[in-house]
């Protein structure tokens, strides 16, 4: 099928890829000439495991274009995807200026009927309020007469297993009740459902709800984690104890449930703020999740209180930290806790001394250069005189360490971990204090060497 996607970025770009590589044929478009320059050298924008060799490859194979004219979009394919940014507004609620001014832009340059599958993760509504603005753009432009139809088919990916979620979803939800457009997207997404029938069709409504609905569930089992991971911690309690013993139930699993210094990046942040915007709108304001967004915003602050209190000031001192991303397998840094970390720590009067196998380049973008921050070449380069270690990212290669090398160069033998990757038994063997997530506290060894 022929197939046009407006928006290459992380959510746009992906689907393109796993719809190219089944053999759709796919036309990218955004303003950005820098950035379809560099697509179209199968250079992608973001780091994402197995990206690359896929652009190459669909690019080589003729499947996979890029263009900045929206017009070429338009007349390349009946089935047309929205995956712009929806950027939260001071208030917390979704901005859709740039998902409405993608409508107006195919409504204007429209010469036949069109299917909008909205990808960007919206408000519920929006489909509703895309198809009145569309139709009332053709009949202002003279073209009503053709037709329009609007797919709410919100994305499930993860960042560092997009790829795979893509080509091997657990589940396909769309939204429409249009059966033209039901069978257009029972067709485009075949390839994927070989195995098993995988595609959920539901109202638009409904579809647009599951997504916001299922990264609730997910961030509520997190902070219902980081909160009883600081109770634990407080009456003496191993939270990785706790965490094991209800995790075999298998009504709660163990996924989702592991302590930690608070979720970030791109969506679980954004769409508890979006939903509860929605829902204080609609006069049904959602308490749990209220709560859950206020643990959330509490826990991403636990690492530098932690290190606060151990070191009895900041002023001077010297922080190795470990990980940026804000989580593993990608440079995102949107919400990262590490962002929170270093902000306090430079407000105290703090230098970070960073290592993170891929947002490096995030962090200068963000940062710039400042005298208070170093960003380092190697993970053990960040050790060089400083005072402490903080471990904001579980990345693989933190998880095996010298631990004598670590007491050997933290001049006050802290670590704080932020993700609970070491035994703190083992640690504490070292003389070194070491502070995780609800762990309960081992006092290091006096005549550790």
């Amino acid at each position: 099928m022929d197939v046009s996607v407006f928006g290459t970025g992380y959510v746009g770009l992906v689907q393109a890829a796993a719809l190219a590589d089944v053999g759709h044929r796919v036309l990218c478009v955004d303003v950005d000439a820098h950035k379809i320059n560099q697509l179209r050298q199968g250079v992608p924008p973001i780091s994402e495991p197995g990206l690359s060799d896929l652009l190459e490859d669909n690019i080589k194979e003729g499947r996979l274009l890029f263009s900045t004219q929206a017009s070429d979009a338009v007349s390349h394919a009946e089935l047309i995807f929205i995956a712009v940014g929806t950027p939260p507004d001071e208030d917390g609620s979704a901005d859709l200026s740039h998902v409405l001014n993608v409508t107006r832009q195919i409504a204007a340059l429209m010469e036949a009927d069109r299917t909008l599958i909205i990808k960007s993760t919206v408000p519920v509504g929006t489909a509703d309020q895309v198809m009145a603005l569309a139709r009332d753009e053709l009949q202002r432009l003279g073209k009503s007469q053709l037709q329009v139809r609007v797919v709410s088919n919100p994305e499930f990916l993860k960042e560092g297993s997009a790829l795979a979620d893509c080509m091997r979803p657990d589940r396909i939800i769309v939204g429409t009740l249009d059966e033209v457009a039901h069978d257009q997207l029972a067709e485009l997404y075949a390839p994927f459902c070989r195995n098993h029938e995988k595609l959920m069709f539901m109202d638009n409504r409904s579809a647009e709800l599951t997504k916001y609905a299922a990264n609730a569930m997910l961030a509520t089992r997190i902070s219902f984690m980081n909160e009883l991971a600081n109770l634990s911690e407080h009456l003496g309690a191993d939270i990785e104890a706790v965490r094991r013993g209800i995790g075999s139930d298998p009504r709660i699993g163990y996924h989702f449930i592991y302590p930690g210094c608070g979720f970030g990046g791109s969506c679980f942040p954004k769409d508890i703020k979006a939903l509860l915007h929605t829902a204080a709108h609609s006069g049904m304001p959602l308490r749990l999740l209220q709560s859950v967004n206020e643990v959330n915003d509490q826990q991403r602050r636990i690492l530098f209180a932690k290190l606060k209190q151990r070191l009895a000031g900041l002023a001077g001192k010297s922080i190795a930290l470990w990980g940026l991303a804000f989580k593993p397998n990608t440079d995102d840094m949107r919400e990262a806790p590490s962002r929170y970390l270093m902000e306090a720590l430079w407000a105290e009067g703090a230098t970070v001394r960073a290592y993170d196998p891929e947002a490096m380049d995030e962090c200068r973008r963000l940062y710039g250069y400042r005298d208070d921050l170093q960003l380092c070449a190697t993970r053990d380069d960040t050790l060089q005189d400083a005072d402490a270690l903080v471990i904001c990212t579980e990345w693989k290669n933190f998880r095996v360490v010298d631990f004598a090398l670590l007491a050997s160069k933290l001049r006050a033998r802290v670590i704080v971990d932020g993700r609970n990757l070491y035994n703190p038994e083992q640690v504490a063997a070292h003389g070194l204090h070491y502070s995780g997530i609800g762990l309960r506290q081992v006092s290091p060894q006096a005549d550790a060497p």
